[in-house]
């Protein structure tokens, strides 16, 4: 069954061949990336003249470096006050490269520069939020793309499973674009939306699975999905229903017994009861001291759905996914697991890394090791969508219930 679906023809794989005809027409589409939030200082850098400009169009120039540190109500820029709650840096066409420190970062993206430098192309923007700024990248829509796909797959994978990645990352993009004007930016550069690293690691491998695939994005009934992916699914990919109580035609369970070779294939675990009491607290559950855990239900594809937690002032049903936020999604990388014992320290054997939601990469991989094409592997893993190009999409209706 899953050999004659991945060999479909044209009309089986959802190819709109038509819609794909015209990335040139395409208009730029800039993607605002949250960096980082309650940033109290940054130096910004580049080798031409930086442009700084505020919400009344007033505009400053710098050569080269520039300074900019929230004091108080005002902006510092090298030192010079200015009162505004928004400016926007540009240095032309040319990148820019940040430098974040101060106390009270909470810095987003890891850059793997030890300084926690990150290059990236289009503007900044600052926004003023309580004491510090938020930092978000303006940025080209295909741009956006290259600094994803490197950060989220390893490079030197299969040309095919990098169209996988870029086409996917697209139209997560996307998507996320068209539902969050109410919002300060459209995604998250880390993990919990898709990691992006700027410039970092962009090749001529990456270059050419996002150039080759300009445009494309996966659609159901021609809007763009919520294109979720996650490491490895090690068996049937999961429902959205089950994860995030989302019903989307296109999130369903599909088989998935080609990522075997992934690192994160089986797995053990462990983590104290009083991390679990505590991080549960804060999260807002009423819980004391824990007693006993036990599996509860479990979802279609294997994956624990609730547990049963008994502690002193009652019983509690969390979700597995709960239990993954509370003691660390690192910690915990699936809930496909069972539970091995518990004292003090409760230990875990598992398989599989991440909400094995949609994609699963390292399936993709393997898939595109075997001749099978990035369109064909998209058409597996989001059943009954097509691939368009971008300009060719409508909004998608506004999710009932946000992801976790």
């Amino acid at each position: 069954m899953i050999a004659r679906q991945l060999l479909a023809g044209a009309a089986g794989l959802g190819l709109c061949f038509g819609c794909l005809m015209m990335p040139e027409a395409q208009a730029a589409q800039s993607i605002r990336v949250l960096l980082a939030s309650d940033v109290r200082q940054l130096e910004v850098y580049t080798d031409q003249t930086l442009w700084v400009t505020d919400e009344r169009d007033q505009a400053w120039a710098y050569r080269s470096a520039l300074r900019i540190k929230a004091q108080g109500q005002v902006l510092l820029l090298n030192g010079k006050p200015v009162a505004s709650d928004q400016l926007m840096v540009r240095a032309g066409s040319h990148d820019v490269k940040l430098w974040l420190n101060g106390n009270g970062n909470k810095t987003v993206l890891h850059t793997g520069d030890e300084k926690g430098a990150v290059q990236v192309s289009g503007s900044i923007q600052l926004l003023r939020r309580g004491k510090g700024l938020l930092v978000v990248n303006y940025v080209d829509l295909e741009e956006y793309v290259k600094g994803v796909v490197p950060a989220e797959v390893n490079p030197a994978w299969h040309p095919e499973m990098l169209k996988v990645q870029a086409v996917a990352a697209r139209t997560y993009a996307l998507y996320q674009h068209m539902l969050s004007a109410a919002r300060d930016y459209d995604v998250v550069a880390g993990t919990q939306d898709q990691v992006y690293r700027g410039r970092q690691g962009i090749d001529g491998r990456v270059v050419q699975a996002v150039e080759s695939t300009r445009g494309m994005v996966v659609t159901h009934q021609g809007a763009p999905i919520y294109a979720a992916f996650s490491s490895t699914a090690a068996g049937i990919t999961e429902d959205a229903m089950i994860v995030w109580s989302k019903d989307l035609p296109y999130l369903k369970g599909v088989e998935c017994p080609f990522d075997i070779e992934s690192p994160h294939y089986q797995w053990k675990a462990s983590f104290t009861v009083d991390i679990l009491e505590k991080n549960l607290r804060q999260q807002g559950f009423a819980v004391g001291t824990i007693t006993a855990i036990a599996p509860l239900t479990y979802s279609r594809a294997g994956r624990v759905a609730t547990l049963r937690v008994v502690h002193s002032l009652g019983e509690l049903v969390l979700r597995g996914e709960d239990l993954r936020k509370a003691v660390g999604y690192t910690v915990v990388p699936s809930t496909q697991f069972t539970i091995e014992s518990i004292g003090r320290d409760v230990i875990l054997s598992g398989y599989g890394a991440g909400h094995a939601v949609g994609l699963c990469q390292w399936g993709a991989k393997e898939l595109a090791e075997l001749g099978y094409s990035f369109s064909s592997i998209l058409r597996y893993y989001y059943p009954g969508t097509e691939l368009r190009d971008a300009s060719l999409t409508q909004a998608p209706p506004a999710p009932s219930v946000p992801p976790s």
